[in-house]
Formats: structure tokens, C-alpha cells, sequence
């Protein structure tokens, strides 16, 4: 099986089956109508017991990780859960489709942080596609018509950019905490379950948790947490360090698309002419920002949003 995995074949079919399951990320936050808080806490507690089984089998098979391994990934868990928060509060405020577009603009905003916090420089395509990505989200906010699609179009953009940046977070910590490539679900457990943690924190700071499930609004977080939580991140983890980074950009760019479809087909959601301007300019800088020229200029791996 390990085997299989390292292929090239095997390592896209992974990336492009966990971008079609996180697609349906916002679509079950949604459809769970649980508050932002409850949502990000019951999707990764209800993952917790799945991952810990599979973090058991690791550790069994390849040993025990010393806690200095798993503090990286314990610390990934508190920016998640603001991440969650931050972009549940804009799937309530813009829609599910709009919502993760915001929530991508990680991808850019990563080698800024990497820049200012390792001293690693960023390639001149991602200062170019930084602008143009602010540009996009100004768009998105509605802020420059009436009428622009969402209960509250500029907040729903403010939160989804804080959701990006918190993810950043999420991704330089975990990537320090996944090192070990044999060991997909063990970083993946500590962060999942820290998140629950945090996230309940943040919840009875903000007053709008719910600690009792609400049924049958729950059984879309138990689809959200086995899904995209457990299959989704496990897929995508795998399958990251083993394909271009050009490749998986425009591969992972099926989980925003996908979600604005989706959006547009359950929901109804249909965002304003200036609005899907805005969404395509800031996918089109995503997708500029991690390509890879005449195999010179190094590329931004990226990640999934949540």
C-alpha cells in the first residue's frame, strides 16, 4: 500500500479526490445550521476517535512520537480553530461559495509570513499576485455597488480574509509537526483535537455555543467531520509532498469551484457580476501565484482550506 502511495498516479488521484470532499466543507456547515462555534467544534470532535484510531495504528507500526514532535501540531489546533470560527461567521455572512474563495487567499499570504518569520523569500510572482488578490477580495466585500449577494457582503469578507490569515498559522506549524511522511494521522489527531479544545473556548467567549447536539442539524457535522475533517485532510496531507506544486494548485483549485457550484445549486447563491469578478481574480492569483516557470522558480505548495 505504501508503495501504491509514492506513484505519481496514486498521489493525484488523492489530491483530487480530498479537493472533490472539501468542496462540500461550507455546503455541510450550512446545511448543519449550527452556529459558527458549535460547527467548528463538533466537526473536529466528532473526527477525534477516528483520528486517535488511526494515530494508534501509526505509533503501533512505526512507534511512539516524542511530545517535542507533536507540540508543532498541538499549536496548529489553536489557529484552526480561529480559522473555523472566522470562516463559519462568513459562510453565514457571504454564502458557502464565496466564503471559501476568501478562505484560499492563504495561499499567497503563507511565503509573506514564511518571509518575515523563517527569512524565506517569496518568489516575485507572489508579491505580484498579492495585490491582485486584495483587489479580488475588495470586490467580493461589495463594498463598490449595492446589491452585492451575501446577509453581510463586507463582513462576510472580513472574516473570511481573518480565516486565511489564521490558516497560515495552521499551515507553518503543521507542516513542522507532519515531518514525518509515514505518519499522516498522528499530527492530524493532535490538531484536530486542540481545535475542539479551542474552539469550545472561543465559543463560550463569543456566547453562541451549543454544547448538546441538535439533531438533525448534527448528523451534517458527523458527515462534515468523517468527510472532509478524516478523508479530505488525510488525502491531501498524503498527497502534497509527493506532486509539482504547479499540479496541485490547479488541482486544489476544484475545492473553491467546486463550492461556488455547490453553493449556487443548493443554496441559490448567486453573487453579483463585480462579486464573480472578484472571485476570478483571486483564484487567477492563486493559480499565478504557485506556478512553477521552466522549473527555475520555487513554488508555494499549497494547502486545502478547512
Amino acid at each position: 500500500m505504501h508503495r501504491w502511495l509514492e506513484t505519481d498516479r496514486a498521489a493525484r488521484l488523492c489530491a483530487l479526490t480530498g479537493a472533490l470532499i472539501i468542496a462540500w466543507s461550507s455546503i455541510f456547515v450550512k446545511l448543519s445550521h449550527a452556529s459558527p462555534s458549535t460547527a467548528a467544534v463538533f466537526r473536529c470532535a466528532y473526527a477525534v476517535p477516528v483520528l486517535l484510531a488511526l494515530a494508534l495504528a501509526e505509533d503501533r507500526r512505526y512507534g511512539a512520537r516524542a511530545w517535542r514532535d507533536r507540540r508543532a501540531a498541538v499549536a496548529a489546533g489553536v489557529f484552526l480553530a480561529v480559522d473555523l470560527v472566522f470562516w463559519h461567521h462568513s459562510i453565514e455572512d457571504v454564502g458557502a461559495g464565496l466564503a471559501t474563495v476568501l478562505a484560499n487567499v492563504q495561499v499567497v499570504l503563507v511565503p509573506l509570513v514564511a518571509w518575515l518569520v523563517l527569512s524565506e523569500r517569496p518568489s516575485a510572482r507572489v508579491l505580484v499576485a498579492l495585490p491582485l488578490t486584495l483587489v479580488g477580495v475588495i470586490l467580493i466585500s461589495g463594498v463598490l455597488e449595492r446589491g452585492a449577494y451575501g446577509r453581510s457582503p463586507g463582513a462576510g469578507a472580513a472574516y473570511g480574509m481573518a480565516a486565511g490569515v489564521s490558516y497560515v498559522g495552521v499551515l507553518l506549524l503543521l507542516r513542522r509537526g507532519g515531518v514525518d511522511l509515514r505518519r499522516p494521522a498522528g499530527p492530524l489527531f493532535d490538531m484536530t483535537f486542540a481545535a475542539a479544545v479551542v474552539a469550545a473556548l472561543i465559543g463560550v467567549v463569543w456566547g453562541d455555543v451549543r454544547f448538546a447536539p441538535a439533531f438533525p442539524g448534527a448528523w451534517w457535522l458527523i458527515t462534515l467531520a468523517l468527510t472532509s475533517q478524516v478523508t479530505g485532510w488525510l488525502l491531501i496531507t498524503i498527497s502534497l509532498p509527493r506532486l509539482p506544486a504547479a499540479l496541485t494548485s490547479l488541482l486544489l483549485m476544484i475545492q473553491p469551484i467546486g463550492s461556488m457550484i455547490l453553493g449556487a445549486l443548493i443554496f441559490g447563491e448567486s453573487p453579483s457580476a463585480l462579486q464573480l469578478l472578484g472571485v476570478g481574480v483571486v483564484l487567477a492569483a492563486v493559480v499565478f501565484a504557485t506556478r512553477r516557470v521552466s522549473g527555475r522558480d520555487p513554488a508555494l505548495v499549497p494547502e486545502a482550506a478547512a
